[in-house]
């Protein structure tokens, strides 16, 4: 995976009311991502997108539009305008199944679960993509998986996942730098 070619998509639900919920953790890496590189983003067709310079490494990241259960529309149209392989996606996603925190790269892999990685294979059509994961952990009552998910960080949760943002953010510069296999080495 080139720098030049490296297009970083952050998943999760449009609108003020879903920005600080566990389910769009994704966009919150890419907007951490933009802060830090100094990129502002541009309305394209269903996504946010922009571009930055790292240390001569160049970055695209793109945030979509649309709710994460059709968040494989934007993708799938991202990736087909930039002209870009699919080991030219990093696709950034919050995970049930791990700790909060935590943080899981992957060449590529099942949706385990995730309905917004399920649109995402679906519209793509393979599982054969890079995937970055930041654990939310599972700590919600049977039956209430929706209500969990789509809720704020708890406070004791919140400096974990800040924390979290971060070293997901040297991640993809690591990758944007060397390669994947290196950001797997280094962070998982």
């Amino acid at each position: 995976m080139s720098a030049s070619s490296l297009l970083v998509i952050g998943l999760g639900n449009p609108g003020a009311e879903y920005e600080d919920t566990r389910h769009n953790v994704g966009h919150q890496v890419v907007d951490a991502l933009a802060e830090r590189l100094g990129v502002s983003f541009d309305h394209q067709p269903n996504a946010l997108v922009g571009w930055g310079n790292h240390d001569g490494a160049e970055i695209r990241l793109a945030v979509p539009l649309t709710y994460m259960n059709r968040n494989g529309d934007p993708v799938a149209a991202l990736q087909e305008h930039y002209g870009l392989a699919l080991d030219q996606l990093l696709i950034v996603v919050d995970d049930l199944h791990l700790p909060v925190g935590t943080i899981r790269l992957r060449p590529s892999g099942s949706s385990g679960g995730h309905n917004g990685l399920a649109h995402v294979a679906q519209r793509l059509g393979t599982t054969e993509f890079p995937r970055l994961r930041i654990g939310i952990g599972d700590e919600f009552p049977d039956g209430r998986q929706s209500d969990y998910v789509l809720s704020p960080f708890s406070d004791d949760q919140t400096p974990v996942v800040r924390d979290a943002i971060a070293e997901a953010g040297d991640a993809i510069l690591t990758i944007a730098h060397a390669d994947l296999e290196t950001a797997m080495n280094r962070f998982n």
